[in-house]
Order: structure tokens, then C-alpha cells, then sequence
């Protein structure tokens, strides 16, 4: 079992920059690709963005390549999410994820989900 727990979630101006961590325990995620995933309100939760088992491959959404980039601390047991450039449109709640595979898009193939936490993107 992986437990994820996601934090840096907040209030901020559209243009802003803001940073998610999420931090794994249970076991370490060196041997999990990582997914980050949101659900805008009214919305279907969507994939934002991976990165593979080595840290060096990563996949992005259109909406947010070029503003966000996904990274990840082995030794930390964490992966992050930079968000910059914020828009009103990123408002949602930001899930982690983690699956024992390649790294995917589709939320279906994710074994373990974090709780998620709230970014709101003020215009």
C-alpha cells in the first residue's frame, strides 16, 4: 500500500505561481510512475501531468504545458507539481497519484490516490 497525502493548495491571483507537494509513504516511490490529475468544478477529474519511474520523462496536458512542471525527490519520497502563470480556468482540486507501471494519462490505470487539495485561481 502507498499512502499519498497532497499540501500547498491555496488562494491566489490569477498570473501566480503556486507549488504542490505530495508526499508518499508505505512505500517508496521509486518504484511507482506518478500522476497528478485535478476536478474543476462541474467537472470530470482530468490528467494534468507524469513522470516516469527515472525522473527524466514527463507528459503534460495542453492546458498546462509550459506553465506547470512535475518533478519528483526519490530520496524524499515526494513529487511536485510547479504551477505558474496561474488561470482562473486551473481552479480545482489537484490529486496525486501513484501506479506500480509506465507512466499514463488515464486516471483508471492509478493504483493509489491521494485526498486531494483545493487551488483557487482568482481573476
Amino acid at each position: 500500500q502507498v499512502q499519498l497525502v497532497e499540501s500547498g493548495g491555496g488562494l491566489v491571483q490569477a498570473g501566480g505561481s503556486l507549488r504542490l507537494d505530495c508526499a508518499a509513504s508505505g512505500r517508496t516511490l521509486r518504484r511507482y510512475a506518478m500522476g497528478w490529475f485535478r476536478q474543476r468544478p462541474g467537472k470530470e477529474r482530468e490528467f494534468v501531468a507524469a513522470i516516469m519511474l527515472s525522473g527524466f520523462n514527463t507528459n503534460y496536458a495542453d492546458s498546462v504545458k509550459g506553465r506547470f512542471t512535475i518533478s519528483r525527490d526519490s530520496a524524499k519520497n515526494t513529487v511536485y507539481l510547479q504551477m505558474n502563470n496561474l488561470k482562473f480556468e486551473d481552479t480545482a482540486v489537484y490529486y496525486c497519484a501513484a501506479r506500480s507501471g509506465p507512466r499514463s494519462d488515464y486516471e483508471a490505470e492509478y493504483d493509489f490516490w491521494g485526498q486531494g487539495t483545493q487551488v483557487t485561481v482568482s481573476s
